[in-house]
């Protein structure tokens, strides 16, 4: 999806210069990394805005290496409670948009996925019956709702955190910031905060305890609408994930999470 260099200049400093595809977002994206930088929060400082590099948007950022992975039980929820508040303060115009493809139920299309044109065109019948019916359901649900857009990280795994010494190190994948309600974005995470690798979907009771800490570090409780559609923003990145890797020729690791949960995801989204 983008591509980073590690360059060593010629004071001896070293810098990561990213390009990757521009779909109108990269600019929003890389201001609001600065601006979370700048007020002390745990991420890289970009050193240079987006610009157009021929077809893929460019930017500079400091080298931050080292930090942990942690695979055991992380504690992302804080770090995702926190990432919060401070996007709060973060007035960024125009939004970044479109929303990235793993959480863009709310595209304009008339279909049921996103457009995605490389996708688009393989064999559709390959994708589970079950996964297209979970996704129909749930995109249902969530354009039925008329809940207020707020600034989020939308791939909130833990493979994009490093930790030091049990605090945050930094959150990477900037690129991943969405243009969503509050309870959509606690939802995708809550479906997506232990992954570490291939596509996976958490037991329920995991993203029931994510959810429920978040509220409690926001010291906001979600209303009734604002639970069923967090419930049902945490199906939506699994589904995304088995439709890529059933187009791909690949065996989807959230398929059998998905056909599992699936029913119970979907009733508690009253969907």
């Amino acid at each position: 999806m983008s591509a980073v260099f590690g360059l060593r200049l010629a004071g001896g400093r070293d810098v990561a210069v990213k390009a990757r595809e521009d779909d109108g977002r990269a600019a929003s994206c890389v201001a609001v990394q600065g601006r979370l930088a700048e007020r002390g929060f745990r991420c890289v400082r970009p050193l240079t805005p987006a610009v157009g590099v021929g077809a893929p948007a460019v930017h500079a950022e400091e080298f931050r290496p080292g930090g942990d992975l942690l695979e055991d039980d992380p504690p992302d929820v804080a770090v995702f409670a926190g990432l919060r508040g401070e996007l709060a303060e973060v007035n960024v115009v125009p939004p970044p948009l479109p929303n990235p493809r793993w959480v863009h139920w709310d595209h304009g299309g008339s279909g049921l996925w996103p457009a995605i044109g490389f996708l688009d065109e393989r064999d559709q019948s390959v994708v589970p019956a079950s996964a297209v019916d979970a996704a129909a359901r749930v995109r249902a649900r969530m354009l039925a709702a008329d809940l207020p857009c707020v600034l989020g990280h939308a791939d909130f795994e833990a493979q994009n955190i490093r930790w030091r010494d049990d605090r945050g190190w930094a959150v990477h994948d900037w690129d991943s910031l969405a243009w969503q309600p509050d309870a959509a974005l606690a939802g995708a995470a809550s479906g997506a905060f232990p992954k570490t690798g291939p596509a996976t979907l958490p037991p329920i009771e995991s993203s029931e305890a994510f959810l429920a800490a978040y509220q409690d570090f926001r010291w906001r409780p979600f209303t009734a609408e604002e639970q069923e559609i967090a419930w049902a923003a945490s199906l939506w990145p699994a589904v995304h994930d088995v439709r890529w890797e059933a187009l791909h020729g690949a065996s989807a690791g959230a398929g059998d999470a998905v056909r599992a949960q699936a029913a119970e995801r979907l009733r508690r989204a009253n969907a």
